[in-house]
């Protein structure tokens, strides 16, 4: 199943529960950086908890990945 940007971040934001990652939107990403995206989602669904560093390490991933406005 090829999953979409829109769904990959909003499922992120749902299994992280964090309230800051309002800021991050699925058009803040482009597409050419699926594949890195999608290597964030598939660790982010794998484990059931995160430490606050590794959610810090996870929010500073999507914000490199975010598009240069």
């Amino acid at each position: 199943m090829h999953l979409s940007v829109e769904q990959m971040i909003e499922q992120i934001k749902e299994k992280l529960k964090v309230l800051n990652f309002d800021a991050i939107k699925p058009d803040h990403f482009d597409e050419q950086l699926y594949d890195e995206l999608k290597d964030i989602y598939d660790m982010v669904m794998k484990k059931q908890t995160f430490s606050p560093s590794e959610m810090q390490a996870i929010a500073e991933e999507l914000g490199n990945l975010r598009k240069k406005l």
